[in-house]
């Protein structure tokens, strides 16, 4: 495998282990903001039957279990990056980066005590110090955990099947993955007690730059986000600027807050904020998820031709609810890259644009999981703390700027989007068989496509990948099957997205990833069970 390749494989294993994190965030996100419902004392005095002990408990109660979560994100990143990039025996890897974690912590609270590093435990703020698990060490937010995880996982995999004879036995496999990762855990806190601070200074500083160039900054972020998901490396770029300081800093009722969303979630909850920072406008990608896809949409569909203008809006018709509801875009978006790219280019520089508008509208709307999002964090938060009346103004303006940019591009260059396919021989007369064969396949095609949950033909998926012997690794994230195989020239794209279901099958060497949207999980159960025959 060529450099190239291998950096890349590496990179998407990485995006992949980042997913298991990244997943649960949200809905820990969800929930806080389930307990503010009952909690936000404006809300209560304006809906009365919430003014009750047992509401009002229940939320007070809810959001004390889930905010811890979000000031232990470097434990929670640990556990999920040796997760997602153990080969084998995963269970053990997640037991052993936990007990790393506890190690590390200790290590560096150790030395730098024996260094003279320790700053007053009641005077932390801006020493780049913090208190984790009880413990005063530097703070590395989820940086920490994504290093702990990924030595881990290296570890892991390097050690997990060691066996000795003898006495020695009970030392082999997990344990001996432990004892290898004591020393190197202990070295690792010596070294970033003294490597980190420069570190933590250059990340803050990026940070800065990133607020301090506004509208370019968010541009950029919003267009490269939208670049990278292709290749799936988007849930790398997603948690670095949501969860870690390259997002921004804030000091929030007297507590450091390092991330976008954290910064936002923080924001929100606390009485003392009347209007949400600018780190909220990285939660207005809504603006393009909601509003901009349903304009590209409705280009697309106004675009097919006229014959195709009933297929084409049954297709369109659910991808366009599961962007708007849940934010998951992929199914949409894929929908016109492989056919028309020129598209998703333009797509990156409106999603860039779409945060610009939303900044400059004065918009601090949480939107980036939809529909969803929009309405249980900012409806109960108020017009004037989240500002969503300018979130759906800038919506309106980006469907229509959507609307007019792909209609323009797909009717002036003939781009083939849904409807517009040359399909080679559209057009002839068929015989009474090939009618009815053709007829015949498109009907399996749009059967397996909707197919409920509980019929996926996972052995059409397994055949179309090249077989069972041609798989070496079987994963998945949100919407998309993650594979690694033995030669990419058995995979069978027509047939993965024509009878299968999928919206779009990604390869690069022997990374392959097939979108299947919100029903993935049905699908990888379903292809396990085939794998398992």
């Amino acid at each position: 495998m060529k450099f190239k390749d291998r950096a890349m494989s590496s990179m998407q294993n990485f995006a992949r282990a980042m997913f298991m994190p990244v997943l649960i965030l949200p809905i820990v996100g969800l929930l806080i903001a389930v307990a503010n419902l009952f909690t936000n004392a404006s809300l209560i005095q304006d809906v009365p039957f919430l003014n009750n002990p047992v509401t009002i408990g229940f939320g007070t109660i809810l959001s004390g279990c889930m905010q811890p979560i979000l000031s232990n994100l470097g434990l929670i990143f640990a556990v999920g990056v040796s997760i997602g990039l153990a080969k084998e025996k995963k269970s053990d890897a997640a037991f052993i980066s936990v007990l790393t974690y506890v190690v590390f912590l200790n290590a560096m609270n150790k030395y730098m005590n024996l260094r003279g590093l320790l700053a007053p435990a009641d005077a932390l703020r801006g020493t780049g110090q913090s208190i984790i698990l009880g413990v005063q060490v530097l703070e590395m937010g989820a940086f920490l955990g994504i290093i702990l995880g990924l030595v881990v996982a290296a570890v892991h995999n390097r050690f997990i099947n060691t066996e000795f004879k003898g006495a020695f036995q009970i030392y082999g496999s997990a344990r001996f993955v432990f004892i290898v990762m004591i020393p190197v855990t202990i070295l690792l806190a010596v070294v970033c007690t003294h490597v980190w601070p420069p570190i933590q200074s250059v990340i803050s500083k990026f940070g800065t730059i990133i607020g301090e160039s506004g509208n370019l900054g968010y541009f950029l972020f919003g267009a490269s986000e939208r670049l990278l998901i292709p290749v799936g490396l988007h849930n790398v770029l997603n948690p670095m600027i949501l969860y870690t300081s390259l997002g921004g800093s804030a000091m929030i009722d007297g507590v450091l807050v390092e991330g976008a969303r954290n910064i936002t979630l923080a924001e929100l909850a606390s009485p003392n904020v009347a209007t949400l920072s600018t780190a909220a406008i990285f939660e207005c990608r809504g603006v393009t998820k909601i509003f901009g896809l349903t304009g590209a949409a409705l280009a697309m569909y106004q675009a097919a031709r006229p014959e195709n203008k009933q297929r084409v809006k049954s297709i369109l018709v659910p991808v366009v609810l599961t962007s708007c509801i849940a934010g998951i875009t992929e199914p949409i978006e894929f929908s016109f890259l492989f056919v028309a790219p020129v598209l998703y280019v333009v797509h990156a520089i409106l999603s860039g644009a779409g945060l610009v508008l939303a900044n400059l509208l004065g918009a601090r709307t949480i939107a980036y999981n939809g529909i969803i999002d929009f309405i249980l964090y900012n409806v109960p938060a108020g017009i004037n703390k989240t500002h969503w009346l300018a979130f759906l103004l800038a919506g309106v303006i980006m469907f229509v700027v959507y609307y007019v940019v792909f209609y323009f591009l797909i009717t002036k260059l003939n781009l083939h989007t849904l409807g517009r396919e040359d399909e080679g021989g559209e057009m002839k007369l068929y015989s009474k068989k090939e009618y009815k064969e053709k007829q015949a396949k498109e009907k399996q095609a749009h059967a397996n496509a909707a197919a409920p949950s509980g019929k996926i033909d996972a052995a059409t998926i397994v055949a179309a990948l090249g077989g069972k012997d041609n798989l070496l690794e079987v994963d998945n994230c949100f919407t998309r099957l993650r594979l690694k195989v033995k030669d990419n020239t058995k995979i069978d794209q027509a047939t993965l997205k024509n009878q299968t279901g999928a919206s779009g099958v990604m390869i690069k060497g022997q990374i392959v990833q097939v979108i299947y949207g919100l029903k993935i999980n049905v699908v990888r159960r379903a292809v396990d069970e085939e794998l398992s025959k």
